[in-house]
């Protein structure tokens, strides 16, 4: 994997004074908010994200990834869960209310073509990239993927069957996000929380079901990209491992700058000349899952 140079994202991150367009609160402390931004929706790509200053008194800023974009609205929306003092601040804002922030920042996915049946693959807050990356696979029209997520809190929309079959589904395991499925997108969901019709267990396992029920040209079809806690990237990456397939993750960090310059964001990946540290921001946050150090 090529990394970015350190002045590649020069020039691609715009400073935004965006209002907030809606702000929508959903069960488990997680809130969707979608902002006026032109500048960032026309520039955003699958796996990028927005560095937010959650209030006027908390300087230290917040990255929160990309879930949606509308480039002929000049908005996007992302999803977030309340975990500290800035998210809670976040959560108090109003609609019509100015947010500082500036993005998209990161290196995105990247899609290849001959990998026609992607297989994504997000957890918790992790969830909203592998969104955004399902709607440009599906503008894109020669994919078709299918969308596996986990939560152990309720899901932040209302779960419905699937009318889409898929081979491996264990019986029972028909719940879908009801936005992928009009998109004419394959969902299923993960929970250990026994919430109706989703799969028990986690999205690792599902996945397994999944790529066991596959012969051998249609795994040669697919590559696999996820975003989640590091725990779940770690085990989705053996997962890819194990059935020799390639495997994008999204990397998260706590971050101080978001634009390379404080270096407090790295990790250690893998590289021809041995071992080297990344920057999660400007050199991710998409990373080759089997070059990242665990």
């Amino acid at each position: 994997m090529i990394a970015a140079s350190p002045k590649s994202h020069r020039g691609t991150i715009f400073p935004t004074q965006a209002e907030i367009l809606s702000h929508d609160a959903f069960a488990g402390d997680q809130y969707i908010m979608r902002i006026q931004a032109p500048e960032i929706a026309r520039h955003a790509q699958a796996g990028s994200f927005v560095h937010i200053q959650c209030a006027p008194s908390l300087p230290m800023r917040r990255p929160i990834s990309i879930m949606r974009v509308d480039q002929d609205a000049g908005w996007i929306e992302f999803l977030y869960k309340v975990f500290g003092e800035g998210t809670r601040l976040l959560s108090q804002r109003k609609v019509g209310e100015i947010l500082d922030l500036f993005g998209p920042i990161g290196m995105p996915f990247k899609l290849h073509s001959e990998r026609t049946r992607p297989l994504l693959i997000g957890g918790g807050v992790g969830i909203p990239p592998m969104i955004y990356l399902a709607d440009e696979m599906r503008s894109q029209k020669q994919f078709t993927p299918f969308v596996i997520m986990g939560s152990e809190v309720p899901f932040p929309f209302s779960p419905r069957p699937s009318t889409i079959m898929l081979p491996g589904m264990p019986d029972g395991t028909i719940a879908c996000m009801p936005l992928l499925e009009d998109w004419g997108i394959a969902s299923r969901l993960t929970s250990t929380q026994g919430y109706p019709g989703c799969f028990d267990g986690y999205v690792t396992e599902l996945a397994r079901e999944y790529l066991n029920a596959l012969d051998t040209a249609q795994r040669k079809q697919i590559e696999v990209f996820s975003c989640g806690p590091t725990i779940m990237l770690k085990a989705v990456a053996q997962l890819a491992k194990e059935f020799d397939l390639p495997c994008q993750v999204s990397l998260e960090e706590h971050m101080a700058c978001a634009v390379g310059g404080c270096a407090g964001c790295t990790v250690k990946i893998k590289t021809d000349n041995g071992l080297a540290m990344k920057r999660v921001c400007v050199d991710g946050p998409v990373f080759d899952a089997h070059q990242v150090i665990f």
